[in-house]
């Protein structure tokens, strides 16, 4: 029972400080005049992976690599196959030429870099080096080409601080907040996992990355309410990006990251041709609509079944 209450007060935590981390990262570079192109493109996309990041650092840290690539993976999973599924159910997203020709893409070849990486079980730190250097040149990138199309971007974040002590309030105490959320979240999703006799793995790919993906599943879900349905497939890639390139490289600088067999048997295949699927899905008709989101959470309902199974 003492599981139960762990692992969700680990969750609340983590979603409310990464939500507060953000806030007082965005209110920091606004008072150094940072635009908000960059802000968004850096700031917001790192906050919003820092659960991921803090709970697969505690797993690794823990000597639970298992839950720190399955959260990976299954954030990646649920985040197209659940999140994405459920936004296009509630209101039909236009793709945006970006998102075919540039975050996809990106998204994939992250992907592949993933499953080549961890052909010898093992993810290095010099290996996490290349990650994560690759992010930051796609980020420079990709910043670099928005200002000569005279792009912006529109990150609208309400209950930002409202002076420098707050704001430092609001990004220590976030800092602080994912640190004990992730211990007490993954100390909650392992207790659990042997009161069922699940193995990390299972629930790393199944709770832990539904809770981690939960900030996603709101605010893609607020978005199609409202529908703002144009930022939020851009977001969930953006997301599956930083998941690889960022959480798992960060997490293997610090301590080298082992993938059992199971994971590159199963879950890496799920997770490269569920990413593969995406691509035909935004070609057919003019809008994701509710077919595709059918088929995509079928595609993740048969996922999680195939996962309890192999219990």
């Amino acid at each position: 029972m003492m599981d139960f209450f762990w692992l969700i007060l680990g969750l609340v935590v983590l979603i409310f400080s990464g939500d507060y981390l953000v806030k007082g990262a965005v209110g920091i570079a606004e008072k150094f005049k940072i635009s908000p192109l960059v802000i968004g493109m850096t700031v917001v996309s790192f906050g919003t992976s820092a659960p991921e990041l803090f709970v697969s650092i505690k797993a690794a840290w823990d000597g639970s690599p298992d839950l720190a690539i399955g959260n990976v993976i299954g954030s990646n999973i649920a985040n197209i196959a659940l999140v994405l599924s459920i936004t296009v159910l509630i209101f039909p997203i236009i793709v945006d030429r970006n998102s075919k020709i540039i975050d996809w893409p990106m998204m994939m070849f992250s992907s592949i870099l993933f499953y080549v990486f961890s052909l010898d079980n093992v993810i290095s730190p010099l290996e996490g080096g290349v990650m994560v250097g690759i992010l930051l040149v796609f980020t420079i990138l990709l910043i670099r080409n928005s200002r000569k199309l005279n792009l912006d971007l529109d990150e609208d974040i309400d209950g930002l601080p409202t002076n420098m002590w707050l704001t430092v309030l609001y990004l220590v105490g976030g800092l602080v907040g994912l640190k004990f959320g992730a211990d007490w979240f993954v100390e909650g999703a392992k207790g659990v996992a042997k009161s069922f006799g699940m193995t990390d793995k299972v629930i790393g790919v199944t709770i832990v990355a539904f809770g981690t993906s939960v900030p996603e599943l709101v605010a893609s879900g607020v978005a199609a309410y409202r529908r703002q349905t144009d930022i939020s497939l851009g977001n969930l890639v953006g997301s599956n990006i930083f998941n690889i390139l960022i959480v798992i490289g960060i997490t293997s600088i610090i301590m080298p990251i082992q993938v059992a067999e199971s994971v590159m048997n199963f879950d890496m295949y799920w997770m490269l041709g569920i990413s593969l699927a995406l691509y035909p899905l935004m070609f057919i008709g003019k809008k994701m609509g509710r077919i595709h989101g059918l088929i995509l959470l079928s595609a993740y309902v048969t996922y999680i079944v195939l996962c309890v199974q192999s219990i």
